[in-house]
């Protein structure tokens, strides 16, 4: 009999669904049942995006009125077994309110000025609080030294899979990418072009940009 584990997320404003979801599935073993009950369809798309991204199997079903139970299978012994379309069917939905454009800029793998070493470990605190927010910023953008954040060897690979996870959209400038030889490297999120950078920018309700 598979092992069965229910997370409890009614009333729950997004992300914690997802941060909840992904502790238990983190220590679940290889085909182990994950329940989840949440109040609103933007939890399940979430939720369904974080089974993808972990190769699980997934189905949701409507059980009442503000009241939705998603059923994540763990590892390929549940994606094999896995005859929904969900994965498939699956449409990207951002976990944060339409009015919300908050971008985060990031220009170098370092904060601030000063000593290298401390800038590293600052940026890498910076991103790991951005998951801690009960608002998490709509985008992420990486251009020059910034790109080294989201590619193979980056320190903050874990917490920025999290945040794609979550609904974040990442981007790395692909001229930036191309110049320190790191197209081939990128590890999280899609490659984008200034012109696209600009447009983001632009319509940002906030910048930030330590």
């Amino acid at each position: 009999m598979q092992e069965h584990k229910i997370v409890d997320a009614m009333g729950k404003a997004c992300p914690l669904p997802v941060v909840m979801t992904k502790k238990v599935l983190d220590h679940a073993e290889d085909g182990e049942i994950v329940e989840v009950h949440v109040d609103n369809e933007i939890a399940v798309r979430n939720l369904e995006k974080l089974a993808k991204n972990q190769q699980s199997a997934v189905r949701s079903e409507t059980v009442g009125e503000k009241h939705f139970v998603v059923f994540i299978t763990t590892g390929e012994a549940g994606k094999a077994g896995d005859d929904s379309s969900a994965a498939e069917d699956y449409e990207a939905c951002d976990c944060q309110p339409a009015e919300n454009h908050t971008v985060v800029v990031l220009r170098s793998s370092s904060m601030g000025n000063g000593s290298e070493e401390l800038g590293k470990t600052l940026i890498k605190g910076f991103i790991y609080a951005l998951t801690q927010l009960e608002e998490l910023p709509e985008k992420i953008i990486c251009y020059n030294g910034g790109v080294f954040l989201t590619t193979e060897g980056s320190d903050s690979l874990e917490d920025l899979k999290l945040l794609a996870e979550q609904g974040v959209e990442i981007y790395s400038c692909g001229t930036c990418l191309n110049y320190y030889g790191l197209t081939e490297k990128l590890q999280v999120g899609e490659v984008t072009n200034m012109y696209s950078i600009v447009e983001m920018m632009a319509g940002a309700s906030k910048i930030i940009c330590p």
